[in-house]
């Protein structure tokens, strides 16, 4: 505060107030920096470096995470206050918009998933299917995706203007060769014509995956791919515009490949990054 009014005020008069020596005032003046300043200021950078890695979407949980992995340990409340301080707050925004058709006359499964997904403890036992949409000057962009239940690894998606059969059936495809472990697994998805389409459920069955289906209405059932979805829109579709479905496409390429699956922290599986915590399993 002396040195703030300095140029307003006497210093005498001053130290005399806050009671406070001349002498201790100008050993303060004259030592070396702050070391609290000094760390501060070595945290802010990696705080910083954390936080435009994450593209902006980690908060100060995410933060603490990341800076633990890297060996710099902090306490969140530090870390939140830093952050509040430089002006850093995760840029999250909440859409939606229904797609799924399930107005058809094909055969549907149980949902198996509701009773079986306590006792799914590892990567391939089961996965989440679904289909989400990508706004672009051009028209929607679709997203087919399919991830592991377990580990929240994408393993397999697919990109296109139409919601047709096809699009999930490669997105599928992906998984399998991707994986290389899904035989027998339990396939989960929503009630919508391509899923139930016959020519998806006969990849299902080259695979010997069991099928299982949301409940008619029910849009909580899918909520594990459903949570995907709204990552993706939050951490990267809301924050861009896209003036052609190719800008999309490549956006959400680096997004899935280079951020999500590889080093986006998921607090389901003890903040680790998908493809770290399926290696860990593996190992």
């Amino acid at each position: 505060m002396i040195n703030r009014y300095r140029g307003e005020f006497h210093l005498a008069k001053m130290c005399k107030v806050l009671g406070v020596s001349r002498s201790g005032y100008y050993l303060w003046e004259t030592r070396p920096e702050c070391v609290g300043q000094a760390v501060n200021e070595r945290l802010l950078d990696e705080i910083i470096h954390v936080y435009e890695s994450s593209r902006r979407t980690y908060g100060s949980r995410k933060v603490a995470k990341a800076l633990k992995r890297k060996g710099v340990h902090c306490s969140r409340n530090r870390i939140a206050r830093i952050m509040k301080d430089n002006d850093m707050y995760s840029v999250r925004t909440r859409k939606y918009k229904a797609t799924t058709n399930s107005k058809h006359n094909l055969p549907v499964a149980e949902n198996l998933l509701a009773d079986l997904k306590n006792s799914i403890e590892t990567p391939h036992q089961a996965i989440v299917a679904d289909i989400t949409y990508i706004p672009t000057d051009e028209g929607w962009l679709y997203l087919a995706s399919v991830m592991d239940f377990h580990s929240k690894h994408l393993e397999g998606w697919a990109m296109g203007d139409r919601m047709t059969k096809e699009l999930v059936m490669h997105a599928l495809e992906m998984a399998v060769t991707r994986s290389g472990q899904l035989t027998g697994a339990l396939h989960h998805s929503d009630r919508g014509s391509q899923y139930a389409s016959l020519d998806y459920q006969q990849v299902l069955t080259d695979n010997k995956m069991i099928c299982s289906m949301s409940r008619k209405g029910n849009c909580y059932d899918n909520a594990w791919a459903e949570s995907f979805n709204a990552t993706i829109k939050m951490e990267c579709v809301y924050l861009n515009h896209f003036s052609t479905r190719h800008e999309a496409r490549q956006c959400l390429f680096e997004y899935i490949e280079v951020f999500y699956n590889r080093y986006r922290l998921h607090s389901a599986i003890g903040y680790l990054p998908p493809e770290e915590y399926e290696k860990g399993r593996a190992a």
